[in-house]
């Protein structure tokens, strides 16, 4: 049975929305009280059992690097200081995980991105996790409970929740047949239907777990929407062979890729995170 052992985190877009800042820092790198984005998405790979870590970046993205990474003059400076302590979790990540890093030359959609990590990946199951997705939850981390799904059925898995209808526009959708509970044998999957057309109200969220075969299907997949190459198109392909489950996960998702959602996610993790630590 093969094990799900890595993770890839496409990290190479511009973050738009969140100008002028991300116009020299990557999105990325957008703190939640005191700690980046993709830092709770590389803790929430760990947290699955997975230390293998794939980060698709582009240009303006160095930071992403440095920051999995020892700055010893900062831990020079701060030795033996109470501002040592702070540096604990990254130290953790840095000791226990590998990072490896590829440039996605142009932006052309979610799927390019997926398969400029082609060569950070192999033939072997992989996760993608979405940094500006950020999720909570009271047990084990989304990724886990994918994972552990992906251990049972061996095929592709995405994480879906319900959007009101009027939203269906920013996501890609799914239907199925529910094969057991939150779980779907997906039938149909179309990315950013309107409301009108939309198959459900279940959309897909930025939490992947993917065969390695996904890398031919995208090869061989035409531009779509938006003239990008989608991921919901090469999925698609494989729904058609009844090799994609998708999974109403257990806990809350923030869309920091929004400011609005990137606000609550900072209060939630004031109040019911960095309180508490």
């Amino acid at each position: 049975m093969s094990k799900v052992k890595k993770c890839l985190f496409p990290a190479a877009g511009y973050g738009t929305r969140f100008l002028p800042v991300t116009k020299s820092m990557p999105k990325e790198m957008l703190p939640l009280v005191n700690k980046p984005l993709i830092q709770y998405g590389v803790e929430e790979a760990m947290q699955a059992g997975i230390s293998g870590m794939a980060i698709v970046t582009g240009r303006g993205k160095r930071a992403l690097e440095d920051h999995f990474d020892i700055s010893y003059e900062l831990e020079h400076q701060i030795a033996g200081t109470s501002k040592e302590g702070a540096l604990t979790d990254i130290r953790k990540i840095i000791e226990a995980c590998t990072f490896s890093y590829t440039r996605q030359i142009e932006m052309k959609g979610l799927g390019h991105a997926i398969l400029t990590g082609e060569t950070l990946i192999g033939l072997e199951p992989f996760a993608v996790v979405l940094a500006d997705d950020y999720c909570v939850t009271e047990a084990d981390g989304v990724l886990a409970q994918m994972v552990a799904l992906y251990e049972k059925h061996q095929c592709s898995i995405v994480a879906i929740e319900e959007v009101p209808r009027d939203e269906t526009y920013k996501y890609g959708v799914i239907a199925g047949e529910e094969i057991e509970p939150g779980v779907y044998r997906v039938s149909e999957m179309v990315e950013k239907p309107a409301p009108e057309v939309a198959p459900s109200n279940l959309a897909i969220i930025g939490r992947y777990v993917l065969t390695p075969d996904i890398f031919d299907i995208l090869r061989e997949t035409p531009p779509g929407r938006n003239n990008e190459v989608q991921i919901t198109d090469a999925l698609m392909t494989q729904a058609q062979k009844g090799g994609v489950l998708a999974y109403k996960f257990k806990g809350r998702r923030f869309d920091c890729g929004s400011i609005e959602g990137f606000m609550d996610a900072s209060n939630y993790n004031y109040t019911n995170v960095y309180k508490k630590a």
